[in-house]
């Protein structure tokens, strides 16, 4: 089987890749006469032509010849190779409304698709994920612009640091008041937010004492669903429950923004669940968050302040208290601040790149050899020019009957 890595072509292009020059080269001698590995030639790339050439690895320039076809990103139409397996990040299962003519041209040219975020293993936990570096990223970048609101301290930009170590000792320089940091979410992003909290040297504190205790040093709590979700009908909580019907709950996380000054949201949304507030709660003053740093990146999602998604080149927006309106980045003191970069682990592209390639390595290699992968089959949305039985759901979906604005990231 021969296995190319494909040149990122969506615009902004993706510096991140699936495997690092080392990696394929110890695929290749470790799995020599079974699998041949090929890189496409990039100018964007986190590792350039000549390290992976100086690993042993062929950069073409053209990939076609390739059985698999790996990238990050979803592919633009017009790149897409007719009867070929490709492997990526499609948002497509959520049926997002922005690549519903991607998936239909994939089904038009007879494309085998097999999505990162499909691969499980048997307790269904994704095998494959860049949450950790989301977070990681997506933390720098609050207290990066806490920093610059404030003028408290300044720090180089994520995307400017060579690696995770430059990160490390750039956060040396982070000089926080009193204040107070709530964290939504549990998972890997959230693991990657408490990371980079805990290197600062910012305490957790349990969420009742957040509530309710005055401190004299910056402290962060971390909120699972239960800990803002509330069954409409009683106020209780039941995890099964709440994952399968949203919609029964409401939100009580109010408390917390009368007593933060900083939201790191690190917790996926379902949309049918509740929002963690609404706009009109901006006009309170009790309401004291002043930046709002949003890795989960769902526009008019559980964040209402995300209006749209930022850039890494334009990281952050302000939204005006009283007209909910944007303004420029820090245009006013009072208003809040909102950082929502939807392709964060891309800042850090080389760290990210070698912990996915290392699952992939893992998890994924060892399922393509097998002649029959139950793995691979549950990852496979398209097949012989038509959905999978698992992504029939689709149909509508592909047929333009239903209209989705969902968005997701590969988190």
């Amino acid at each position: 089987m021969k296995i190319g890595l494909i040149k990122e072509g969506k615009i902004p292009a993706d510096k991140r890749v699936s495997f690092t020059p080392d990696q394929l080269a110890a695929l290749a001698e470790k799995y020599a006469g079974q699998l041949s590995f090929f890189v496409e030639s990039s100018q964007v790339r986190c590792f350039t032509d000549l390290e992976y050439q100086e690993a042993g690895i062929e950069v073409v320039y053209d990939i076609s010849f390739c059985d698999l076809l790996m990238g990050i990103k979803e592919v633009p139409i017009e790149q897409l190779i007719e009867n070929k397996t490709y492997l990526f990040f499609s948002h497509t299962i959520k049926k997002q409304s922005h690549n519903r003519k991607l998936l239909q041209a994939i089904l038009e040219k007879n494309i085998s698709l097999i999505d990162y975020e499909l691969l499980k293993d048997q307790q269904g936990n994704r095998t494959v994920a860049f949450g950790r570096w989301a977070g990681i990223v997506g933390a720098y970048n609050g207290l990066w612009t806490y920093g610059q609101k404030s003028g408290l301290f300044d720090l180089k930009r994520a995307f400017e640091c060579f690696d995770r170590e430059e990160i490390k000792r750039e956060l040396r320089k982070v000089q926080l008041p009193p204040i107070k940091i709530v964290v939504t979410g549990t998972g890997r992003v959230a693991k990657g937010v408490k990371e980079v909290l805990d290197e600062v040297g910012i305490r957790s504190v349990q969420q009742k004492d957040f509530l309710v205790q005055y401190f004299d040093e910056p402290v962060y709590t971390v909120l699972s669903g239960s800990d803002y979700n509330r069954r409409k009908t009683d106020g209780g909580f039941d995890k099964e429950e709440f994952y399968n019907s949203p919609d029964k709950y409401e939100s009580h996380f109010l408390k917390y923004t009368e007593v933060s000054d900083i939201l790191i949201a690190a917790a996926y949304w379902d949309h049918r669940a509740p929002k963690l507030f609404q706009l009109e709660d901006l006009r309170s003053e009790d309401f004291s968050l002043s930046v709002i740093a949003d890795i989960t990146c769902d526009i008019n999602g559980s964040v209402p302040t995300t209006l749209r998604v930022s850039t890494i080149a334009d990281p952050v927006f302000d939204i005006d208290r009283d007209t909910f309106t944007e303004l420029p980045a820090f245009g006013k003191q009072t208003s809040i601040s909102v950082m929502a970069i939807d392709n964060l682990p891309t800042e850090l592209p080389r760290d990210a790149s070698d912990e996915f390639g290392s699952q992939l390595t893992t998890h994924f290699i060892p399922e393509l050899l097998q002649e029959k992968s139950s793995v691979l089959e549950k990852a496979t949305i398209t097949k012989d020019g038509d959905l999978t039985i698992e992504f029939i759901y689709l149909k509508d979906y592909v047929d333009e009957r239903e209209n989705f604005e969902k968005d997701d990231e590969e988190y």
